[in-house]
């Protein structure tokens, strides 16, 4: 028998900022993802997930958690600003609009 735990039983984390990025270097771009940690914790993200599509290395997904969607959505205000660093448009060849999605279930097997 399975069990299905709902978004409110699995974590309190139920909102995710999803973003899909193409990038010129994978590693080069990973790097300057890396150094803005302390601005992603300092602004409510509260996990993340860095994922990149088999047949297209440069095609990168990043799942940004919040606790709440007014949290996401303040955070995805601020990514636009991060966009338009030299630094970011140095690695970004093009970004999708970033989504809010909220977890509804979740099931383990």
């Amino acid at each position: 028998m399975f069990e299905v735990v709902t978004a409110a039983q699995a974590c309190p984390m139920t909102t995710t900022l999803h973003i899909e990025n193409t990038v010129h270097d994978y590693d080069s771009w990973k790097q300057a993802f890396d150094r803005f940690d302390r601005f992603r914790a300092d602004n409510g993200v509260r996990s993340y997930r860095v994922t990149r599509r088999t047949d297209d290395p440069h095609e990168v997904i990043v799942e940004l958690d919040f606790d709440t969607t007014g949290v996401a959505e303040a955070f995805g205000q601020l990514l636009q600003k991060v966009w338009q660093t030299p630094q970011s448009q140095q690695q970004l060849a093009a970004h999708g609009e970033p989504r809010i999605l909220t977890l509804v279930e979740s099931r383990t097997f």
